[in-house]
């Protein structure tokens, strides 16, 4: 089905000529620039002694995350004003309607915790780990989690360079070129994000170089377990970017995706044992506590996986409810 809402709009634009017309790019020219603005994200990283991983430089060290989010600042600067340039040429469009199409304006706050909303939904079981079973909730509350978070170069570009630079590169200069093509928007939601996986894929390299011992069929299996799991969260956020027309919504979900991590899918529940090992029990301790301590860790075992499933189904029936917005790019089907 073709685009409708802010596309629409913009199909007056396109050389004053009728609804019907050709989009204003061709899908190559947009696969093209889907190439490119990758390469330019990611090439950067290999180019200086600063930013590329050897066997005795880690990805995390401090001075290599310093130095690769001041290059990807710059690239993603510069695809920004490519695509400026292009939707103001290519479509003829105004600074207002750019700013909308790019997901930039208006910020609809709305949105934003709606898709937060909706992607804590599917986290219910993890959630409910680390506020109850590991009493983390303190932590959230006083603010200290936020603050230990960011207060480390990883937690800095984990939770805010990472997810701002990404989603604004993949989302909100791909996803807007890609709608003005004649591919459809499902279509646009289903492809895009291939692109958002194969850029990880440079991680293998990485892990490669950084861990010599390794087979490497371990290595190849953890590369793509990653291009599948970040391909799956890039239908998400893409699907998300398009229904909400809001960067921030997406932005904040990869955030939190990101502060999450992947859902436990198996094992036993259980608080983490604390640094300097456990409680050494005295011969008037009770066998009994140990009982009950241990039935407890079943008893959570079973309410997260039933939290689990139970937030998988929630987040599934209000999918579409929690992401429509009147701020839509064009309509998913």
């Amino acid at each position: 089905m073709a685009p409708t809402g802010l596309y629409q709009q913009f199909s007056s634009y396109f050389k004053n000529t009728e609804a019907d017309a050709l989009p204003p790019l061709s899908l190559a020219f947009a696969g093209a620039l889907s190439v490119a603005y990758p390469i330019l994200y990611v090439l950067p990283f290999y180019l200086s002694s600063t930013t590329r991983p050897s066997p005795t430089l880690s990805r995390d060290a401090p001075s290599v995350i310093r130095a690769r989010i001041r290059f990807v600042y710059i690239s993603v600067t510069l695809a920004t004003l490519a695509t400026v340039y292009i939707l103001a040429t290519g479509a003829n469009a105004s600074n207002l309607d750019i700013l909308r199409l790019l997901g930039w304006y208006p910020l609809g706050i709305v949105e934003v915790a709606k898709s937060l909303l909706l992607t804590a939904l599917l986290f219910t079981g993890p959630l409910f780990e680390a506020a109850v079973v590991e009493s983390r909730w303190k932590d959230w509350i006083q603010g200290r989690a936020l603050h230990e978070s960011l207060s480390s170069w990883i937690g800095w570009r984990n939770f805010v360079a990472g997810p701002v630079t990404e989603e604004i590169l993949f989302r909100s200069l791909l996803v807007p070129l890609h709608l003005l093509t004649p591919l459809s928007p499902t279509r646009v939601v289903l492809l895009t994000p291939l692109y958002f996986g194969i850029a990880h894929i440079h991680h293998f390299y990485e892990f490669v170089l950084t861990h010599p011992h390794t087979p490497w069929a371990p290595s190849i299996i953890r590369s793509l377990f990653q291009f599948t799991y970040t391909t799956m969260f890039g239908w998400y956020a893409t699907f998300v970017f398009i229904r909400t027309g809001n960067v921030v919504a997406v932005i904040s979900a990869h955030t939190f995706c990101n502060w999450a991590g992947l859902p436990r899918l198996w094992g036993r529940v259980e608080p983490r044992v604390a640094i300097g090992g456990p409680t050494v029990r005295g011969k008037e301790d009770s066998g009994s506590e140990l009982g009950k301590e241990r039935r407890g860790h079943w008893g959570w075992t079973f309410a997260y996986y039933v939290l689990l499933v139970t937030g998988a189904v929630a987040f599934q029936q209000c999918l579409w409810t929690l992401t429509e917005s009147p701020r839509a790019l064009a309509k998913v089907v």
